[in-house]
């Protein structure tokens, strides 16, 4: 009797510790891009459901600037005690550091908690452009050398990337404009002042819908789901092309590992719920839930990946 109840205190007290793993107090979610793009819509759908299960307030904190390397450099230096983790990106995460000092590890400052969501980016072009296909935009590139721009979310980020690599594969010379977040950099390819944009589908979706925004190619290698009828740049011609654009959380990289793992259980908890899943999904993101081991691995391919587009197109931070 006295060694069932040794057992049981230990199991009540381990149970305790668990539940006090996260801090008692708001949680910040740090987002790297202004409100409204396709990162900060994933961040809120996602936070909502972990402060209803945590039954803890869920702020988002939207820090854009340089590509979201700012929002990655600042929970890099956070607290290491759990109540800050980052929904960071594959420009900071995997490109970034290859083309600038980015004042942060993203190896040894930043430890990977789960994969958030994928996506492929769609190349959208404003309606007066005057093209509807692919093979127009490239003409119309080829007629006007440099004469063209296409916008992104900031040096180094998946939409500036998915355009240079375009560029080196249809063998233009689109000039990039790099933009704070997605909003910004729809607003101006809206408005007519930017040509282009390598848009996350959440939102090009409804200036698609209003014939404002032409679609027209995806960036993976297989046409998603939710935009069946707009077909890959892959099959335009230009076989194996594929950017796939990514969201995944991470937190300070001193944070204690029992710490990381029950972030790993919430954030898993949240996406593989069916109202959170149909929501993202609703708006072309892929809720893709990991373990911390694989999203480790994962981050060192795309780092190596794209860290041999940087050297052989001589990107730099603009």
């Amino acid at each position: 009797m006295k060694r069932f109840s040794l057992l049981l205190a230990s199991f009540l007290l381990a149970t305790v510790a668990g539940a006090q793993e996260l801090p008692q107090k708001t949680i910040t979610l740090v987002v790297g891009f202004v409100a409204g793009g396709g990162a900060d819509t994933a961040a809120r759908i996602i936070a909502r459901k972990v402060a209803d299960n945590l039954k803890q307030s869920v702020v988002i904190d939207n820090r854009a600037g340089a590509g979201g390397n700012l929002a990655h450099q600042y929970v890099a230096t956070a607290t290491p005690d759990g109540s800050t983790i980052l929904l960071g990106s594959v420009g900071p995460l995997a490109v970034a550091p290859h083309m600038m000092k980015v004042g942060y590890d993203p190896i040894k400052d930043l430890a990977p908690l789960t994969m958030g969501v994928t996506f492929p980016n769609i190349l959208v072009v404003n309606s007066g452009l005057g093209v509807k296909t692919l093979a127009e935009y490239i003409a119309l590139a080829k007629a006007k050398p440099s004469g063209l721009e296409y916008a992104s979310t900031g040096s180094g980020s998946a939409s500036h990337l998915a355009g240079e690599l375009f560029n080196a594969r249809a063998g233009v010379e689109i000039v990039h404009i790099p933009y704070k977040g997605g909003a910004q950099a729809m607003q101006d390819v809206l408005s007519g002042r930017v040509a282009a944009y390598f848009s996350v589908p959440s939102t090009a979706e409804p200036h698609i819908e209003t014939g404002k925004l032409i679609p027209l190619a995806t960036t993976g290698l297989t046409r998603p789901a939710f935009m069946a009828g707009v077909p890959t740049v892959a099959e335009s011609g230009f076989p194996g092309f594929n950017a796939t654009n990514w969201y995944a959380f991470v937190a300070p990289g001193k944070t204690p590992p029992a710490i990381l793992d029950r972030w790993n259980r919430e954030l898993i908890k949240a996406m593989n719920d069916p109202e959170v899943k149909e929501e993202l999904l609703k708006r072309g993101l892929i809720p893709s839930p990991t373990t911390r081991d694989e999203l480790t691995k994962f981050i060192a391919s795309e780092s190596a990946t794209w860290e041999k587009v940087v050297r052989e197109r001589k990107i730099t931070a603009n």
